[in-house]
């Protein structure tokens, strides 16, 4: 989802930005399929080498026929630095309550030094799924879990480069593979802001920074797999970060996915951030 990439990117920032004071952001992501985003991050420094990171994000996507899917993500994590070695615990509620949604916890154990990062990760998604009524099916609710393990790496390859890597697995209790011609499909799938996008059953990622004077780029890929529907979508985006007075940067984002479920849809995102502190 996207409000989750203007996250990660916070908490990227946040490594040599946070111990100051704090990072307050907030943003805007549209698509071609007439979704919309809108998030509020914050990153605070609340004792030496510890942090706590909140976010809230609203989107919405109009479904074909007049229909639209509201969902709503809340996030709330704390990290400390114990040098070399760090951990991070995190809670955060996502989705539709009346379709889909999910209560999870997430921690991490990493090693950082000034130019590697590598981390550990774990997340457990507890599920509530309600299956709407049709002609032949009176509706159901039903609950489901997920365990993700994945790793993450960063290193600097020089100065002004750096590189990312991740990857995320998940294991789920059971079996939620729908036939493709399933109307279900079209109620969570017809935008890359849908439901269905947090049901992956495994994900990877690379980004690669590059500063350019005041200006930051950052090129990102990623794939994943629907648990839902077994297809792939392969997504690519750039982003650029500049800044906006002594406090502040602006960062713009484009990318597309090409998605095996919802086809090809194009996206923008604008994020403010501002850093205070001494």
């Amino acid at each position: 989802m996207s409000w989750r990439s203007g996250i990660a990117c916070l908490l990227l920032a946040s490594n040599a930005l946070a111990a100051e004071g704090y990072i307050v952001g907030l943003g805007l992501e549209g698509d071609s399929a007439d979704g919309l985003s809108a998030a509020i991050l914050g990153d605070f420094s609340v004792a030496k080498d510890t942090w706590l990171t909140a976010a809230v994000a609203r989107s919405g996507v109009d479904l074909p026929g007049g229909q639209s899917v509201q969902s709503w993500y809340g996030d709330l994590e704390i990290d400390h630095h114990f040098d070399p070695i760090g951990a991070s615990l995190g809670v955060s509620y996502w989705g539709d309550s009346d379709i889909l949604d999910s209560r999870d916890v997430r921690g991490s154990l990493y090693w950082r030094n000034e130019r590697f990062m590598l981390a550990g990760e774990y997340e457990y998604r507890d599920f509530r799924f309600e299956l709407p009524a049709t002609d032949m099916f009176p509706g159901r609710v039903f609950h489901f879990d997920a365990n993700g393990a994945g790793l993450t790496a960063r290193f600097d390859i020089t100065e002004k480069v750096s590189l990312g890597l991740s990857g995320m697995d998940y294991d789920y209790s059971v079996n939620l593979r729908l036939d493709r011609n399933r109307g279900l499909l079209d109620l969570l799938s017809f935008s890359r802001l849908s439901l269905i996008n947090s049901l992956v059953d495994h994900r990877v990622g690379a980004n690669l920074g590059i500063e350019a004077g005041e200006r930051y780029w950052r090129i990102e890929a990623a794939t994943w797999k629907g648990e839902v529907d077994g297809g792939t979508t392969h997504s690519a985006t750039v982003r650029l970060t500049t800044p906006i007075g002594d406090r502040g940067d602006i960062e713009f984002g484009l990318g597309v996915d090409n998605s095996d479920l919802y086809g090809s849809v194009t996206f923008l995102s604008v994020f403010l951030y501002f850093y205070g502190g001494t």
